[in-house]
């Protein structure tokens, strides 16, 4: 079995509910690479926003989720909330089919060609940029 390559993009505690609209309006009109799995991880305060604009095969991943179900834990997201407002990943989540290799280090629109020709990468974990408009190239470099 032919593992997919994948694109996450981990935005950290960066962006505004501005800025993030236009990144995913930009994604949603790219001509993405169809084989390409793409996930993004914004602030946890636009995870539902920008999933009701996510188009073109981009799915929308939370930062962190806490590992019990309910409680008072303030501040917390759990899985099952996750799960239950349509959020089906969180950026440590298990590979359920395959084990795949992300590479996390600095991905650039430069350097992806290099690192995504490595046997064992299967995709990328792009942090600062995935806020720019490369992050659309860093996405179709297997196209």
């Amino acid at each position: 079995m032919t593992r997919k390559f994948f694109v996450g993009g981990n935005f950290k505690m960066n962006g505004s509910k501005e800025s993030l609209s236009k990144l995913v309006k930009a994604m949603n009109e790219a001509s993405l690479d169809p084989n390409t799995e793409v996930v993004i991880a914004p602030p946890s305060l636009y995870l539902l926003s920008l999933q009701e604009q996510a188009q073109n095969g981009v799915q929308v991943a939370a930062q962190n989720a806490y590992f019990k179900e309910s409680g008072a834990f303030t501040g917390e997201i759990s899985p099952v909330q996750l799960k239950d407002a349509g959020i089906n990943w969180e950026v440590s989540q298990d590979v359920a089919e395959a084990i795949r290799i992300i590479y996390g280090g600095s991905v650039t629109g430069a350097s992806c060609g290099e690192l995504g020709a490595q046997p064992d990468v299967d995709g990328f974990l792009v942090g600062g940029a995935s806020l720019k408009p490369e992050f659309i190239d860093i996405i179709n470099v297997k196209k």
